[in-house]
């Protein structure tokens, strides 16, 4: 069984980005994904178009529509619009294409997709890691990453990511169409979810449509809400293909690497705790790690702390205040609606976040100090 250098468990925007900037810079390396092709993913799909600067190669051919506009509303009604800074617009992608695009770069590079291979066992000896699939196929490598998304059982059994495991309960559609969303507007709706919040971000031909709840580990009822949400958006409350998953949020910071071994994307827990922003942070750690292991096996140093000090500084610092507001804003809703979102400046914030503009750190403590003194 010959060794391969780095293997990355899973082949989504986390494990395709990391796989690509290995591989780009002359690293072996081979992903392994349980699942064969690239399913339909109908996530929210929206991410900073900042993230772009993480990339060689461009990014627009999988780009469906760029957001100029966030529309918020409150029970579908007391609407608030805001800009986006036209620097840095919002991008919304189906998140196979994505991912498709990204592990195909990787495979020019030089790196292998084995598909169809679910890990069911790691373990170390002699300084080599060794995986097992479920079919009894092995690999041997020096450096594993863990990219398997929320569900993954990897993290916690190597003590990596939070140990008090935080997630946001989520049903997401993509229905055919473009309803009643302008072009280039996306739609975020408060006070339906308890909670949480709802979305809408429009592709070329369709609509992704998403609730969540983000505190308390509370299951959505998510019939009930999209029976009113879905005929303010044009559409019919039973349409879409429908998928109901738990998402891991940020909990705290953590220790996201071992010896040799390191976790990134859902699997490490990154998603935003406030507006659930996942891939911005997937494809973040993805870069962060790969630099982190290419120092590693040349040699520069003797362990991966580097990728977790660098995660904490350009992730964690701002979703520690993020989930601060959060816990706040989604306890007391109403109040949140009307000094988070209709003070005059706040919808522009929050624009200025979702283009990666700005952190939670710019703006939280004076956004919480507002809203516990009106609660």
């Amino acid at each position: 069984m010959n060794s391969i250098e780095v293997l990355i468990i899973g082949a989504g925007a986390a494990g395709s980005s990391a796989a690509f900037h290995l591989a780009n810079s002359g690293v072996q390396v081979t992903i392994v994904d349980k699942k064969h092709g690239f399913l339909l993913k109908p996530c929210g799909g929206g991410m900073a178009a900042s993230v772009q600067k993480w990339f060689p190669f461009s990014l627009e051919p999988i780009i469906e529509e760029v957001i100029q506009k966030v529309e918020f509303t409150w029970c579908l009604s007391d609407h608030v619009i805001a800009q986006l800074p036209g620097s840095s617009p919002f991008w919304i992608t189906r998140r196979e294409k994505l991912d498709e695009l990204i592990t195909q770069k990787a495979i020019e590079q030089g790196a292998t997709l084995l598909q169809s291979f679910e890990v069911v066992k790691i373990f170390k000896i002699e300084g080599q890691w060794i995986i097992t699939s479920k079919d009894g196929q092995q690999l041997k490598s020096k450096c594993v990453v863990i990219a398997d998304g929320s569900s993954s059982p990897w993290a916690r059994e190597f003590n990596l990511g939070p140990k008090n495991l935080h997630y946001a309960s989520t049903t997401s559609i993509r229905v055919n169409g473009k309803g009643l969303l302008k072009e280039g507007t996306s739609r975020f709706e408060f006070g339906l979810v308890h909670h949480g919040f709802a979305w809408a971000f429009p592709l070329k031909d369709s609509v992704n449509i998403g609730v969540g709840t983000f505190i308390g580990n509370h299951a959505v009822e998510s019939e009930k809400i999209l029976n009113e949400l879905m005929p303010s958006l044009g559409f019919d409350p039973k349409a879409g293909i429908r998928n109901d998953s738990r998402l891991r949020v940020w909990n705290g910071h953590s220790n996201l690497h071992g010896d040799g071994i390191l976790v990134i994307g859902d699997a490490a827990s990154l998603c935003d705790p406030f507006l659930a922003e996942g891939l911005r942070p997937a494809l973040l750690s993805g870069c962060e790690a790969a630099k982190c292991i290419i120092n590693w096996l040349k040699g520069n140093t003797t362990e991966l702390s580097s990728y977790t000090k660098s995660m904490k500084k350009k992730w964690g610092d701002s979703m520690a205040w993020g989930r601060r507001i959060s816990q706040v804003f989604y306890r007391f809703p109403k109040i949140g609606y009307q000094l988070g979102i209709k003070r005059p400046t706040a919808p522009q914030r929050i624009a200025q976040i979702l283009s990666g503009e700005m952190g939670y750190g710019d703006i939280a403590q004076r956004v919480i100090k507002r809203l516990i003194l009106k609660s």
